[in-house]
C-alpha cells in the first residue's frame, strides 16, 4: 500500500507539492479501473451504487480501486488546506473530506481481513488507516486521540522496517520520520513541555517546517515566546538599561538566543542561510515596530536630547540596539558565506574538472566591502557616538576586515599577474594586522569570533616567497619570448617546416597551418595560333597559263560577241 501511494504522490504532483494534479489523476485512475474491471456505477442516465464485498476479490485491483477514493479524498483535503489560508470557510470542507477519506481506509482495512490477502498487505492497510484517522483527529485538535493513532502507525511501520531489507525498509522509516513531529507536537499540547525542545531540534534538523506541522509550529514557537515575553520589561545593553513595552520587540528579543544557538548548531551552510535570512526579517519587523512607535515622539525625543545633555531617549536607544542586532547578523551570515567561498577556492581545481562554475577572489572581495559598510553604518548608531570602547572596537574589527579584503584583492591580481601591485597589497595586509595585533590587547575577547590575523599573516609571508618565484619565472620567460628563436614571422607552419619556433597558437583554437584560401599566383594564358607558313611556301611558276590567258583575250572576246568561231 505505502509503495503504491509513494510512487503515485512522487510521479503526479506531490513532488512540488501540487494537491490538484495528484487529485485529477486519482480520478482518472479510478475510472480507468472501473472500466476495466467493468466495476461501472450505473450508466449516464442512473446511478447504482456498488460496493466491494470479499466475494469479488478476485483481482487486487478492486483493492486499489478503494485505495484511490481514499487518495483522492486525501488530496483534495490537502488542497483545501492550502486553500484555507486565505479562505477560512474551506476548513469545513477540509474536514469532511478528511473524514471521507478514513472512511474509504476503514473500509480497505476491512476487505484486507480476508483471507485472500497476505499479511504484509493487512499490516500496511492498517497502517494508512491509522495515519489518515491521525491526522483528522490533528485537524480537530483532538490531541490524544491523533497521538494514540500516529503511535499506531508508527509501530506497524517500524516493525514492518525491521523484518525486510534495508531498501524495502527506507520508505518505512521516510514515513516514520514524517509522524514523528505530529507526535512530539500532540504531546506537548496534552501537557508534555520537554516535547518542545525536540520540535525544535526536529525544526533544525529538517531546514525547515514543512507539510501538516509547518503553520502550527511556527504559531506554538510564537506563542510560547509571547507567554515569556509577558514578564519581560526591559533590556540592558552596554551598561544601560532602557523599557521594553513593545510585544513584537518582546517576542523577538526572547527568541534571539535560541535563533542563534540554531544557527551555530545548523548542519549545513543552507540550513543555516535559511535561518540568518529567518533572524534577520524577524529583526527587521521589530525595528519597523521600534520606528512606528519613533514617529509621534519626535517632539518629546527632541526636548529629552536638550535636557540630557545629548543622551538618546530610550525608544532610540532600543532603536539603536535593534540595529546593532541587524547589522551584527548580517556581518555574521556574510563572513559565513565568505568562509564557504573560502574553502570552495581551496577545492578550485577539483571544480574545475568537473565543468562547475569556479569561485573567484573577487566574489569575496564584495562581501567583504558589504562587511565593511555594516560596520561604517555600526559606528554612526544614535547614542553610541561618545562611546570610545564600542568605537575602538569596531575600529579594530575594520582593519581584520580590510587585512582580509587587501588579501583577496592581492589574490586576484596575482590571477592577472601583476606581481608588483599584488606584492605592496600584501604589505598592506601585513600592516593592517599588526595594527590589530598591537591594539587588540583589552578586546580581544570581542575579537574571538573573528578570523585570526596571525594565521593570515602566515598566509601572506608564505604567499609573498611564492609572488616573488612566479614573477621570476614570468620574467625569464618573457625573455626568452623576446628571442630570434621564438619571434613568429606570421608564416604558416606549412612555410616554416625548416625553421624551429615556439608557437604557443598551435595548441589552440586558431591555429595557423596554411594559408586560406590560398594567393593568386600568375599561370600561362591559353595559346592563340598564327598561320606563318604561307609566307614560306614556294608556289609553282604559272607564266605559261597567264600568257595563254592573255593572247586570247580581246579578240577573242570579239570573236564570241559576233559568233565567229575560230
Amino acid at each position: 500500500v505505502l509503495q503504491i501511494v509513494k510512487e503515485s504522490q512522487q510521479q503526479h504532483g506531490l513532488r512540488h507539492g501540487d494537491f490538484q494534479r495528484y487529485r485529477g489523476y486519482c480520478s482518472r485512475r479510478l475510472r480507468r479501473l472501473r472500466k476495466t474491471l467493468n466495476f461501472k456505477m450505473g450508466n449516464r442516465h442512473k446511478f447504482t451504487g456498488k460496493k466491494v464485498t470479499e466475494e469479488i476479490l478476485s483481482d487486487n485491483r478492486y483493492l486499489l480501486l478503494i485505495l484511490m477514493d481514499a487518495e483522492r479524498a486525501w488530496s483534495y483535503a490537502m488542497q483545501l488546506k492550502q486553500e484555507a489560508n486565505t479562505e477560512p470557510r474551506k476548513r469545513f470542507h477540509l474536514l469532511s473530506r478528511l473524514r471521507k477519506a478514513v472512511k474509504h481506509a476503514e473500509e480497505l482495512e476491512r476487505l484486507c481481513e480476508s483471507n485472500r490477502v497476505d499479511a504484509k498487505t493487512k499490516l500496511e492497510a492498517q497502517a494508512y488507516m491509522a495515519y489518515l484517522t491521525g491526522m483528522l483527529r490533528f485537524e480537530h485538535q483532538e490531541w490524544k486521540a491523533a497521538m494514540e493513532a500516529f503511535n499506531k502507525c508508527k509501530t506497524i511501520y517500524e516493525k514492518l522496517a525491521n523484518a525486510f531489507t534495508e531498501e524495502q525498509a527506507v520508505l518505512y522509516n521516510q514515513r516514520v520520520e514524517e509522524i514523528s513531529p505530529n507526535i512530539r507536537y500532540c504531546a506537548y499540547n496534552i501537557g508534555d513541555q520537554s516535547a518542545m525542545n525536540e520540535l525544535m531540534q526536529m525544526r533544525l534538523r529538517s531546514g525547515g517546517t514543512e507539510g501538516l506541522l509547518a503553520e502550527k509550529l511556527e504559531a506554538l514557537i510564537t506563542q510560547t515566546r509571547a507567554k515569556q515575553a509577558a514578564t519581560m520589561s526591559e533590556v540592558e545593553w552596554r551598561g544601560r538599561t532602557v523599557p521594553v513595552k513593545i510585544d513584537k520587540v518582546r517576542i523577538f528579543l526572547l527568541g534571539l538566543a535560541d535563533n542563534e544557538a540554531a544557527i551555530a548548531q545548523a548542519e549545513n551552510e543552507e540550513t543555516k542561510e535559511r535561518l540568518f535570512e529567518s533572524l534577520l526579517s524577524e529583526c527587521r519587523d521589530a525595528i519597523q515596530a521600534v520606528r512606528e512607535d519613533l514617529k509621534p515622539d519626535q517632539k518629546q525625543r527632541e526636548h529629552s536630547l536638550e535636557n540630557d545633555s545629548g543622551k538618546v531617549s530610550n525608544i532610540q536607544y532600543l532603536h539603536s540596539y535593534l540595529t546593532y542586532i541587524k547589522l551584527s547578523t548580517a556581518i555574521k551570515r556574510n563572513e559565513s558565506m565568505a568562509k564557504s567561498l573560502q574553502k570552495a577556492l581551496l577545492q578550485q581545481q577539483r571544480s574545475e574538472e568537473d565543468g562547475k562554475r569556479t569561485p573567484r577572489p573577487q566574489d569575496l572581495i564584495r562581501l567583504y566591502d558589504i562587511i565593511l559598510q555594516n560596520l561604517v553604518e555600526l559606528t554612526q548608531l544614535p547614542g553610541l557616538e561618545e562611546d570610545k570602547n564600542f568605537q575602538k572596537e569596531i575600529g579594530l574589527k575594520t582593519l581584520v576586515y580590510k587585512a582580509y579584503r587587501c588579501f583577496f584583492i592581492a589574490q586576484s591580481y596575482v590571477l592577472v599577474k601583476k606581481w608588483s601591485e599584488a606584492l605592496v597589497l600584501y604589505e598592506r595586509v601585513l600592516k593592517y594586522a599588526r595594527e590589530v595585533q598591537s591594539g587588540a590587547g583589552a578586546y580581544r575577547n570581542s575579537l574571538k569570533e573573528l578570523p585570526d590575523v596571525q594565521d593570515l599573516i602566515t598566509q601572506v609571508n608564505a604567499e609573498k616567497y611564492s609572488l616573488q618565484a612566479a614573477a621570476i619565472l614570468d620574467a625569464n620567460d618573457t625573455h626568452e619570448t623576446e628571442s630570434p628563436s621564438q619571434v613568429k614571422d606570421g608564416k604558416p607552419l606549412s612555410e616554416r617546416f625548416e625553421t624551429f619556433c615556439l608557437d604557443p597558437s598551435l595548441v589552440s583554437k586558431q591555429v595557423s597551418l596554411v594559408h586560406f584560401p590560398p594567393g593568386f599566383q600568375p599561370i600561362p594564358c591559353k595559346p592563340l595560333f598564327f598561320d606563318l607558313a604561307l609566307n614560306h611556301v614556294a608556289f609553282p611558276p604559272l607564266e605559261d597559263k597567264v600568257e595563254q590567258k592573255a593572247k586570247s583575250g580581246l579578240t577573242g572576246y570579239i570573236r564570241g560577241i559576233f559568233g565567229f568561231k575560230s
